[in-house]
């Protein structure tokens, strides 16, 4: 069968694709590594991302829960409930979410004022699963996807900026269920510069990443009623310490 790869810098062809996946841990109960930190796995195939979900592979792979509460309060299930799957090939990491969420809400359209305070989801990815802090850096990357497919992170010079080009998302939402279909470019944070040309990284079977994913949840309010997660949230403070600490995330090992 055909297979196109998408292009995240300006168009995006699709085809279907046929390929193998071997799930290795059932989505609601994560193995763990030697250090503790949650297992998850992504299988080897490129889906269409049409927002559809309707592919082989996503129908191979298994799904993880998104249950951990990382800031704010638990919301009930007629409030949120989330759940996710991943694949990848040479170019991608993809990432499939399906969000139950029974009001969206963008407060701040413009995309770079507390846009982590509007109903959007978060990927967080450590390329060489190094750990270690990221507030200001490259070390890790934070992306907020906003509704609307914009993708925004705090650069090394503390301004909030748009990697777009980083990410690129589908959306269909039907009932108060959100299809998100998205495919990633993974680069390397200690080669990569702001305002310059980046070249992603080629993706290969046993590659392992820092990886965690969450949902940011406000139900018309001006801040943020929940933050939820895939990973515990160890963190005591009021907010969430994912931003800026890799350390906190899960393990993501491509099959």
């Amino acid at each position: 069968m055909p297979r196109y790869t998408v292009s995240l810098l300006a168009i995006a062809f699709f085809s279907a694709v046929s390929c193998q996946n071997t799930p290795s841990a059932p989505g609601s109960a994560p193995l763990v590594d030697a250090q503790g930190r949650p297992l998850f796995f992504a299988s080897f195939g490129t889906p269409v991302l049409d927002g559809s979900a309707a592919d082989d592979i996503w129908d191979a792979c298994d799904w993880y829960p998104v249950h951990q509460v990382w800031a704010g309060t638990a919301p009930g299930p007629a409030d949120f409930s989330g759940r996710y799957k991943l694949a990848w090939d040479e170019n991608n990491l993809y990432v499939l979410a399906e969000i139950t969420d029974d009001s969206l809400f963008d407060i701040h359209p413009e995309g770079l004022e507390r846009y982590w305070d509007d109903d959007g989801l978060e990927i967080h990815l450590d390329e060489d699963a190094s750990g270690g802090d990221h507030s200001y850096n490259h070390n890790a990357f934070t992306y907020h996807i906003a509704l609307d497919g914009r993708v925004t992170d705090v650069a090394p010079d503390s301004v909030y900026r748009f990697y777009d080009d980083h990410c690129f998302t589908r959306r269909i939402t039907r009932q108060g269920v959100s299809t998100w279909e998205m495919a990633v470019r993974i680069f390397d944070g200690a080669k990569f510069k702001d305002d310059a040309e980046n070249i992603p990284k080629l993706l290969k079977a046993g590659k392992k990443m820092g990886f965690a994913l969450a949902y940011g949840d406000n139900d018309h309010s001006a801040a943020r009623e929940s933050l939820i997660g895939n990973v515990p949230n160890h963190h005591s403070g009021p907010d969430s310490a994912f931003w800026n600490n890799a350390g906190s995330l899960g393990i993501l090992e491509l099959k």
